[in-house]
């Protein structure tokens, strides 16, 4: 009965050891899985990690390239350049034969709306698209020895519907067919650059000047570009500075280049500089005076302030 006894507890003891492997066994198994799946997850974790920072990669080239690059719409004439509105004609969208032409008449430098000429770039102050007519600004008298003839703006584009007009100041010489009025007590810019009070020469209508004509003809000091809103103007008072340019041009006009290839053409140098760009000048002028950039200035200064040293030294 003992030895039977004792083998029930002997087989008790091999089977509670047995199932203890199994446990064991059973155990190292989910442990082992439960690891796999973590590295596994941490693997494409860490897989899809790379992947976003790739895309961000990316993403940054991307946008760097469109730096250097940018969209052709942001070469094209603004909307507005300062408070001026631009649109057709002078907006290259949907462009006729003509209209094509003028889109390159102005540009805006600075927030500043220029009229491009082949001597250099004049400051518009403002566009009246209904009577289509823009207005070169001419804030104050301008010395004759750096004389524009307003004239050369507007050769060759339709004439505006009142003439402009060209006022002389502190003439001496007294044989003139021009007109004669107590005109710089309007023009108050001029009154004071002359300071004193002078009665004032005007060229009425700028179609009738002598081709060459020149402001020391008549022994002027100063001049100014002028224009009137009115066709009848008391004793010279009521105009203002600057000079206006029409760009009323038809579309069934066939060319408006032709004056510019003829040896003597009715060609000015507004319409030359749209007709053969190439010949365009961007140099601002001011009242008749060329400014240039501060690059340009900043030459010239190390440039006399060099030959300056250099005479000194010899």
């Amino acid at each position: 009965m003992q030895k039977i006894k004792y083998m029930t507890d002997k087989k008790r003891i091999l089977c509670f050891a047995t199932f203890c492997v199994i446990i064991s066994v059973t155990i190292r198994i989910i442990t082992l899985k439960l690891l796999r799946s973590e590295r596994s997850n941490q693997q494409r974790k860490k897989k899809k990690e790379m992947q976003n920072l790739k895309t961000i990669h990316f993403l940054h080239l991307v946008l760097l390239i469109l730096n250097f690059f940018p969209p052709t719409v942001a070469h094209e004439s603004p909307r507005f350049c300062g408070k001026i509105k631009i649109k057709a004609p002078f907006l290259n969208q949907k462009a006729t034969n003509q209209s094509s032409l003028l889109s390159k008449m102005v540009l805006c430098k600075s927030q500043r709306l220029y009229f491009r000429t082949s001597i250099g770039l004049f400051h518009i102050s403002s566009i009246d698209y209904t009577s289509k007519l823009l207005t070169i600004s001419h804030s104050s008298c301008s010395s004759s020895s750096n004389f524009v003839s307003p004239s050369l703006l507007s050769v060759g584009f339709p004439y505006p519907p009142l003439p402009n007009s060209l006022a002389l100041f502190d003439c001496s010489l007294n044989d003139h067919p021009y007109q004669v009025g107590d005109m710089c007590a309007s023009l108050h810019g001029c009154k004071q650059k002359l300071g004193k009070a002078s009665s004032c020469l005007l060229v009425n209508d700028l179609a009738n000047l002598d081709k060459g004509f020149h402001p020391r003809d008549l022994n002027c000091s100063s001049y100014s570009g002028v224009y009137s809103n009115s066709p009848v103007v008391d004793n010279l008072k009521g105009y203002e500075f600057g000079t206006r340019i029409s760009f009323d041009v038809p579309d069934h006009v066939p060319n408006i280049c032709e004056e510019c290839e003829k040896p003597n053409g009715h060609c000015g140098v507004g319409l030359r500089c749209i007709c053969h760009p190439k010949e365009c000048k961007d140099k601002v002028i001011s009242n008749g005076v060329i400014i240039y950039p501060f690059g340009g200035t900043l030459f010239s200064m190390l440039s006399c302030i060099f030959a300056t040293v250099i005479l000194t030294g010899s």
